[in-house]
């Protein structure tokens, strides 16, 4: 694997230390999660994260969960290189250090009694997988936010997904099952890793969250005889732009024209009105939009 110094050079131009501040407050966030609720418990995280707890829980005292973390992790990031690149390898690899690091703080040096049970909710299982999922799920929502990964099996998806015929979200659940099930026969019980099952779901919640926001976007496609009227009246009502497309009726073959633009979804009842009322055959589509990238031209 080789890369241009050119390359490379304006790879790790790209860094910031916005983003590594932000990175560093992730990773604390995802151990504090995972080791103060999750971990007591012996509940497990999904992806590597989860692999990394189920083995330091059946391996050797000395073989720590932050010692699984980096070990795990690093390999698949570094194999993804290429793929992922280097600004986004860095920052993995970055928040990983400083996940694994706080984790081993929490579980060593700091003065937290971690060893049987969570020191905030104490045996409550549910509660332990719910503030568990949630609070590793805004650390990993946090660190795709500002460019990196903690979990080295999102890697292996994107490489790997395809090769094997699925989806990279298919492929990340495939190999969550098989920790699940892999925990449970170890474990002797299924409440374990049913309850595990609850704070991955939590965690993914919270990773949609933070990543889009809770005022989510809407893309909105019209496909009218009246865009200039639509249009005309979108911008004076919403102050914002739209683009017209041009297109073609596919069985009657008549122009038409296609209306796009993105409002939030507090905005689509209005819109609703608003269109019907100018045409009423006009078709309507209305999609999410998982993030909204303005760029600055200038």
């Amino acid at each position: 694997m080789k890369f241009s110094l050119k390359y490379i050079t304006d790879e790790i131009k790209t860094l910031k230390i916005k983003n590594f501040l932000c990175l560093t407050v992730a990773g604390i966030i995802n151990a504090f999660g995972v080791t103060v609720f999750l971990a007591p418990v012996k509940l497990i995280d999904g992806g590597i994260s989860g692999t990394s707890m189920m083995l330091s829980q059946i391996t050797p005292e000395f073989l720590t969960l932050s010692f699984f973390l980096v070990v795990l992790n690093v390999p698949l990031f570094l194999f993804g290189l290429k793929k992922q690149g280097i600004a986004f390898t860095i920052y993995s690899l970055y928040a990983v250090i400083v996940y694994s690091l706080m984790a081993w703080l929490i579980t060593g040096p700091i003065p937290i009694d971690v060893s049987i049970v969570s020191p905030l909710a104490k045996d409550d299982l549910f509660l332990c997988a719910i503030f568990g999922g949630m609070i590793s799920g805004t650390g990993s929502g946090l660190t795709m936010r500002f460019g990196g990964a903690l979990d080295g099996v999102e890697v292996m998806a994107i490489i790997f997904a395809k090769k094997i015929g699925v989806s990279v979200g298919t492929f990340i659940m495939m190999y969550n099952v098989i920790i699940y099930i892999i925990s449970g026969f170890l474990m002797g019980s299924w409440i374990l890793p049913l309850y595990s099952i609850v704070a991955y779901a939590a965690g993914l919640k919270t990773v949609d969250f933070i990543v889009e926001g809770i005022d989510r976007s809407k893309s909105v496609m019209i496909i009218t005889d009246k865009a200039d009227e639509i249009t005309l009246a979108i911008g004076k009502e919403f102050e914002c732009g739209s683009t017209n497309i041009a297109a073609k009726g596919g069985y009657s073959k008549a122009d038409k024209t296609v209306v796009y633009f993105v409002v939030n979804r507090f905005q689509i009842p209005k819109l609703r009105n608003l269109i019907h009322g100018i045409d009423e055959k006009a078709y309507v589509t209305v999609s999410d939009v998982a993030d909204v990238i303005k760029m600055d031209t200038e």
